[in-house]
């Protein structure tokens, strides 16, 4: 999990979290691979990127994976791009590695 590390960056507030996106999917899967060059975590979800369906999809998955309510969650940039970063309040980065380590990438 070193690797995922730099993926995720922390505040004073909680954790973001550097996402590779896609959408419109068969299933909806966090995390789905991690991507070494751009340094971002894989999510797929089966929304498609229509009037923000997908990103609503996005803050709920990760929300659910890291057992925080979806309100701990926004997308703090990348709302028209697949490449997005996620603001989760509350939480801290090993935390967040540590939730995270029980999948496989």
């Amino acid at each position: 999990m070193a690797g995922i590390a730099d993926a995720l960056s922390e505040d004073e507030n909680g954790t973001i979290i550097a996402l590779e996106v896609t959408a419109g999917g068969k299933k909806a899967v966090f995390p789905a691979g991690y991507n070494t060059w751009r340094k971002m975590i894989g999510c797929r979800v089966s929304a498609p990127a229509i009037e923000g369906r997908a990103n609503r999809a996005v803050v709920e998955l990760v929300a659910g994976t890291l057992n925080r309510p979806t309100a701990s969650v926004s997308i703090v940039s990348g709302a028209t791009s697949s490449q997005k970063r996620l603001h989760i309040a509350g939480i801290g980065k090993e935390e967040v590695l540590r939730l995270l380590d029980k999948f496989p990438l």
